[in-house]
């Protein structure tokens, strides 16, 4: 098994929490109005427009503005999936693959399986 070190397993839940946020915002813009008064949506919108902020200067114009969240998004999944494993020394893609989704699918396996076995 491949020791990951903490910071790096740290790191990678933090940029997933972002990006599952931001892929949230735009879920949730599917059907509610940004300035919904819905708790969840409020939520959303405020944790992730300092993080909006942050890549507008790499945001193309042409995005349609419900597209935005979801294309910064992609730029976390690319840094989790393709930076994190190359600057930890790792000669394939996708080592570190999603700490944070493993423990997820892991934790619903186990929940699940006592109901289907």
């Amino acid at each position: 098994m491949v020791e990951i070190p903490l910071w790096a397993i740290v790191l990678d839940y933090i940029l997933g929490v972002v990006m599952w946020t931001l892929i949230g915002r735009f879920g949730m813009r599917l059907f509610l109005p940004e300035e919904s008064r819905f708790f969840f949506s409020r939520f959303f919108v405020r944790v992730t427009d300092p993080v909006l902020s942050l890549f507008k200067p790499i945001t193309p114009a042409f995005l349609v503005k419900p597209m935005v969240p979801l294309y910064v998004a992609w730029f976390f999944y690319m840094i989790r999936f393709y930076l994190m494993p190359w600057l930890l020394g790792y000669s394939v893609m996708g080592m570190l693959s999603f700490p944070l989704e493993g423990e997820i699918a892991q934790g619903i396996y186990a929940i699940l399986g006592r109901f289907l076995d």
